[in-house]
This record gives structure tokens, sequence and C-alpha cells, in this order.
């Protein structure tokens, strides 16, 4: 379903077992950006009555995630706060498109990727944590973001025929399995 080209590796788990709080704290930003994502693709394609139902029905989810992820910083004493981004949402951006309508597939690709990626990386954390509490809690999240990343990518159709988006989401896979493997120091749910 995913399609990802590349899996997490070890040096993502030592980054886990090393920085778990930086971690938690990434992953609220992660969510607050998702719901900014679904919402900037409201304001520009609000022509598309239906892309507008579903990207409404992300944000409420992304936003419900964001409170989820904040109360467990709260419970376990972590103190939210601003960390430096990794580069990885930026670096996938940099792919998109400017000019319409290969812009709009590529933003709904990628924002798809994203939640793929975060897909992979909640079933990998909830298998390697020994936390049972936050194994659930990345449990929990999973099928939502496998929704998204379906979501985003049937919308994509909306602006071009399937054949060229699965040929586009080919393409974006590849960059993405390249950026992943090159990784980052920061330990973030995207590093």
């Amino acid at each position: 379903m995913l399609h990802l080209k590349a899996l997490t590796d070890a040096r993502w788990f030592a980054q886990v077992d090393a920085h778990l709080d930086e971690i938690l704290i990434d992953h609220a930003h992660c969510e607050k950006k998702a719901a900014g994502t679904a919402l900037n693709l409201i304001f520009h394609y609000v022509e598309d009555r239906e892309l507008c139902q579903e990207m409404t029905e992300i944000v409420n989810e992304e936003l419900e995630h964001f409170h989820r992820v904040l109360e467990l910083l709260e419970k376990r004493g972590i103190k939210f706060r601003r960390l430096r981004p990794s580069q990885y949402g930026s670096r996938l951006h940099a792919l998109v498109r400017k000019q319409e309508p290969e812009r709009a597939v590529d933003r709904l690709l990628v924002a798809g990727l994203i939640e793929a990626r975060s897909c992979e990386r909640f079933s990998a954390l909830a298998d390697h944590v020994d936390d049972p509490e936050l194994a659930d809690f990345y449990r929990s999240l999973f099928e939502s973001e496998a929704r998204h990343h379906t979501t985003y990518t049937r919308l994509a159709q909306h602006f071009a025929p399937e054949e060229v988006v699965n040929l586009r989401l080919e393409e974006l896979y590849e960059a993405e399995a390249a950026i992943i493997a090159e990784g980052e120091p920061l330990a973030r749910m995207h590093s």
C-alpha cells in the first residue's frame, strides 16, 4: 500500500533510543504542519469541492493528533518547544513543479508521501519502543496516516490522469528514498 522504496534503518532507531523526547516533540510539530498543509490546499484549490471536503477532514484529524501528542508530552513531563526541523519536508517540497496543474499533482503527492513515511515510522516506533502505552499510541495513528496517503494520491488524479500521477509518484518515491537514506544528524520523525 505505501510503496516506499526505503525502509527505516538502524541509524534512525539509534536516534530514537538516544533522543526519544525530541522525536515526540517533533511529532507534535509534524501533526501541526500536516494540518497546515491540508488547510493551505483548501485555499489554493477552493474550486474543487471534493478536495476541500477531504482536506477539511484531514485538518480536523491532524489537529486532533496534535492535541493527543501534546497530552502525551505533558503526561511524560516533556516541555513542548520549538525545534529546528529536519530538511526532509523542505527537500521534498523543492521537487514540486511550478506550473499548474503539475504543481497541484506534486503538492498532493508530496503530502501523501510524507503521510506514507509517517505511517511507516509510526509502525516502526510501535514495534521498537519498550513502552506499551507509547506503542499503542503509535499503532492507533497508523490507519489514519495510511488513509491520508491514499486520499492525497487519489485527489492528485483530479489534476492529471491516473497513469501520469502514478509515473510522477514513482519518481517522487525514488527521490524520497534518496533523501531518507542520507539521513540527518537531528533526531526527528523524518530524519
